[in-house]
């Protein structure tokens, strides 16, 4: 993986192995319940992770005491650590990184209503570090012992994204042996679901449908993916599964608007170049895209551009499995980055749910209908958030 490009050129790390996955979406909990619902039958309305029990991870009063998007992390994190085996890791060389887009709202908002109701002395005093956005990463590394980085990143949609590739970079500079890296979020409150809905960014008949041309609005969904990162060496040292490689990642900024994409997505179009350098990769070596397809009319119009700008006439097969998941804000990136590890591992690219009737005016190879098999390639995977932030991984097969 390259760690940048300067005046002498790139600057070669380590290699980032792939060793271990979480999942938590509402799809079900774990790898393979969310690589079933990826390749069943469309979803309608709300995409709660309703067989979420923080229970299985945590005691009734360390759940009592953590947001749920908290729980999300710690939940992830333990089923990505669990898949890895055992680290053999030195905890001053771990670390964790934990993105997410809105924090813990759900206990804003209580809170808030609480101290409307009854007063300021009945505001809980665990409000902030339930409420703060770092509290996923700090439950995470407390429980683990680990004392190397543990950050936040908090990027809107394309937290999740950056946090993986900040978590290899410090695994490919050779500050940390292991990290997690990945995102969580919980944002399906009252409050987080109507402002999302008054500024018409949400589907009216709850369906999302990436690229197509009928699409309205984004499906909003909870959950989060964590995955655990090694320097190759150490995973061939200790046996490690190694599920792939992350070979590069990127970010850029479109500086163009709060919540638009840039038109004619120049920002995404460099994001992905980017990434793909990083990587050593061409644009003819991409097998597969993961969009971030959201089902907006401005932003799948925006990434279908980059991606043509990218790769020309001819793009590689695309996907968008938002059609399934909805569209999990901080934590898509992540999710998305385990859906590719499983769609590399598979032979199979998921179907665009959702994706009946073409736009005309995008001109990209768009997997539907039904799963597409393929031999396994490098696969890029693409978060785009508010404020404008893009983030990009490369992920190869081992």
């Amino acid at each position: 993986m390259l760690l940048g490009i300067g005046p002498d050129g790139p600057i070669v790390g380590r290699r980032v192995a792939i060793t271990g996955m979480g999942v938590v979406s509402c799809c079900g909990i774990g790898t393979e319940a969310l690589w079933t619902g990826l390749n069943g039958a469309p979803l309608v309305g709300e995409r709660r992770a309703s067989a979420f029990d923080p229970e299985q991870w945590m005691s009734t009063k360390e759940a009592r005491q953590a947001d749920r998007f908290a729980q999300f992390a710690v939940a992830v994190a333990a089923m990505a650590l669990e898949d890895a085996g055992e680290l053999n890791a030195d905890p001053g060389r771990s670390g964790v990184i934990m993105g997410t887009g809105v924090g813990g709202l759900e206990t804003l908002e209580t809170q808030i209503l609480i101290f409307g109701e009854k007063g300021a002395r009945r505001v809980s005093p665990r409000l902030v570090p339930m409420m703060m956005s770092n509290a996923g990463a700090a439950a995470v590394s407390i429980r683990l012992g680990w004392h190397g980085p543990s950050e936040t990143i908090t990027t809107a949609c394309a937290a999740g994204a950056h946090s993986i590739g900040h978590a290899a970079r410090l695994v490919a500079s050779g500050r940390c042996d292991v990290a997690i890296g990945g995102a969580a979020e919980a944002g399906m409150t009252g409050v987080g679901m109507a402002a999302f809905a008054n500024m018409t960014a949400l589907s009216t008949l709850g369906i999302s449908r990436p690229f197509d041309v009928r699409r309205d609005g984004f499906v909003i969904t909870e959950g989060a993916g964590a995955l655990v990162l090694e320097s190759w060496d150490h995973a061939v040292a200790r046996g490690a599964h190694i599920y792939g490689e992350l070979a590069g990642s990127a970010s850029t900024a479109d500086a163009h608007h709060i919540t638009a994409p840039i038109p004619g997505g120049s920002g995404a179009a460099a994001c992905m170049t980017l990434a793909m350098e990083d990587a050593q990769v061409s644009p003819d070596q991409i097998g597969h895209i993961n969009a971030h397809g959201t089902s907006t009319p401005l932003n799948d119009r925006a990434e279908a551009d980059a991606i043509t700008k990218v790769f020309g006439a001819t793009s590689p097969p695309v996907t968008s499995t938002k059609g399934i998941t909805g569209h999990g804000l901080g934590a898509c990136g992540a999710i998305e980055a385990v859906a590719v590890v499983k769609s590399i591992e598979e032979g199979l690219i998921p179907p665009t749910s959702g994706y009946e009737e073409p736009d005309p005016e995008i001109h990209l190879d768009i997997v539907a209908g039904s799963a597409r098999p393929w031999e396994p390639g490098p696969v890029l995977s693409n978060s785009f958030g508010f404020g404008g932030h893009n983030g990009c991984l490369v992920i190869a097969p081992a």
